[in-house]
């Protein structure tokens, strides 16, 4: 069976612009990571019901594919969507590293919306599909529209492309998982700042590249800093020259 290549993302930058309830509302330049995708396939099986096969730390109805999966048919009400997961299973070979920053279960379910799309001629348009996609994650629009960068805002639902070439990057992920709410929070207790309106303006235009030779760690993401402190065997792994992408853990710089 065909495979389809679910690619990680790092954030160039991210900043706080506000609150919105208890979400906080960003701005960040997202990237994709062109030399690391998790592989997603439908397989054949005989046994009715969902079935996803892949190495995932988590129970499957929390994973974001079936999330995925149960919004697309509540969007749809498709009979030939029920036809296709009584068929297959969805297998993933993972190699995109589990709470670590890089989008791997946002990117899982924003691939697996589209190859129901394609596989089964839905019709649905990228805005349906990134409408469907945020109500499973904050950051699968990006992945929906398969931009190489896009500057990200709102709770992620708003995805402006950005026009550049993928870096070439490297990732170095520790192994320190990190939970996503409570980085905010501690952002949110102890280092609540506003991106303001200059430098937002200022950001919205800096190529990548730029960004990255001209801002440090902590002032390029908003997160660090409370990951940190959450985390401190995060300081073990931190050297000179690397950024942080999301809320953790995965450090990366230019090659």
């Amino acid at each position: 069976m065909k495979q389809y290549k679910s690619y990680a993302k790092v954030n160039i930058f991210l900043k706080i612009t506000g609150k919105r309830g208890n979400y906080h509302e960003i701005f960040s330049r997202f990237m994709k990571v062109s030399n690391l995708y998790d592989e997603i396939s439908f397989q054949n099986k005989t046994a009715k019901g969902f079935i996803l096969l892949g190495a995932f730390g988590c129970e499957t109805e929390q994973n974001t594919i079936y999330k995925a999966y149960k919004a697309l048919q509540d969007y749809t009400s498709s009979s030939a969507l029920a036809k296709l997961i009584d068929t297959y299973a969805i297998k993933v070979e993972k190699n995109i590293p589990s709470f670590a920053g890089l989008g791997g279960g946002s990117s899982n379910a924003a691939c697996f919306l589209k190859m129901c799309n394609n596989s089964l001629d839905l019709g649905l348009s990228l805005k349906q599909l990134a409408h469907i996609g945020s109500s499973v994650g904050a950051d699968v629009p990006f992945f929906i529209y398969d931009y190489k960068a896009a500057n990200v805002s709102g709770i992620g639902e708003i995805v402006e492309k950005f026009d550049e070439d993928c870096l070439d990057l490297e990732i170095k992920t520790p192994n320190v998982q990190g939970s996503t709410p409570q980085v905010y929070q501690c952002f949110r207790e102890h280092f609540y700042k506003e991106l303001s309106a200059q430098e937002h303006a200022k950001l919205a235009h800096m190529p990548s590249k730029e960004v990255l030779q001209t801002y440090t760690v902590a002032q390029a993401n908003d997160l660090f800093e409370p990951a940190l402190q959450l985390y401190p065997e995060l300081k073990d792994s931190y050297q000179k020259g690397y950024f942080f992408s999301g809320s953790g853990s995965t450090f990366f710089k230019i090659k």
